[in-house]
């Protein structure tokens, strides 16, 4: 396929797929649920956390995960006692439990005490490291250095040891893009959406192979680079607006003419 047919085809399928309509049923509906700033983090942050799965089980979880804090999700963070934060004992996402939310909840309070917000963080760090792949091994460092259960470290995944950062990424993705279009929200300004990589996984890596955006068979992170070099083709400046596109057309089966 030539480089504008290419093109042309990306964007009807962005223009397809990055719209409110696509948010109800996806994870990015729980930090929807939200109007104000640190709100969004917390929940965005929590329901990237699970994302992976059946996505009606992610978006019920993600659900669930807010209305134990109270739908107050900052708040909570915050200020939860400890009798409050065991009412997430029994929680289960595949192989994320309560105990790993718990752990989750207090290095996000650490965090939030050491940088004022996870926003407060994000947006200073990238200032000082200019780079996303730096920003994601610092915040894993970070994120961790509070005491915490060495099971719950297989749920933020190292860049440092080659992951893809899936949903990390997306994580990215949701606060930093601002389109217009009411998806994404925006938040970050200091971040640069041209600085963001795609948020790689099965769907939009099948669906970037058959489209010869990529070549590595492994999704992993050099994939994550191949791909987001390859998008950068068309928009520098907001090459992860594709991905709702790949995504979207992955799962829906659509296939290259």
């Amino acid at each position: 396929m030539e480089h504008g047919e290419l093109f042309e085809l990306l964007e009807g399928l962005y223009d397809r797929y990055n719209r409110p309509e696509f948010i109800a049923d996806d994870p990015v509906s729980v930090p929807h649920g939200f109007t104000e700033r640190e709100d969004i983090e917390i929940a965005g942050f929590l329901a990237a956390t699970i994302a992976w799965g059946a996505r009606p089980v992610i978006v019920r979880n993600g659900r669930r995960m807010m209305h134990c804090m109270d739908d107050a999700p900052a708040a909570f963070v915050r200020s939860a006692s400890e009798r409050e934060l065991h009412r997430f004992a029994g929680f289960v996402h595949r192989t994320f439990n309560g105990g790993d939310l718990l752990d989750f909840i207090r290095a996000l309070r650490g965090l939030c005490e050491r940088f004022g917000s996870l926003g407060g963080y994000f947006e200073s760090r990238y200032r000082e490291l200019g780079s996303i792949p730096a920003l994601l091994a610092d915040f894993r460092r970070e994120f961790f250095a509070c005491d915490h259960a060495p099971r719950c470290e297989k749920h933020l995944s190292s860049v440092e040891r080659g992951a893809a950062c899936k949903r990390l990424n997306m994580f990215l993705r949701w606060m930093v893009r601002r389109d217009g279009r009411g998806v994404d929200f925006g938040l970050w300004p200091s971040i640069p959406m041209s600085a963001l990589y795609l948020p790689l996984d099965l769907h939009s890596g099948n669906m970037a192979r058959e489209l010869g955006l990529l070549n590595r068979r492994q999704n992993d992170w050099r994939a994550v680079e191949e791909v987001t070099a390859a998008l950068r083709r068309f928009h520098a400046e907001d090459p992860v607006r594709y991905d709702f596109a790949l995504f979207g057309a992955g799962i829906s089966g659509m296939h290259k003419p």
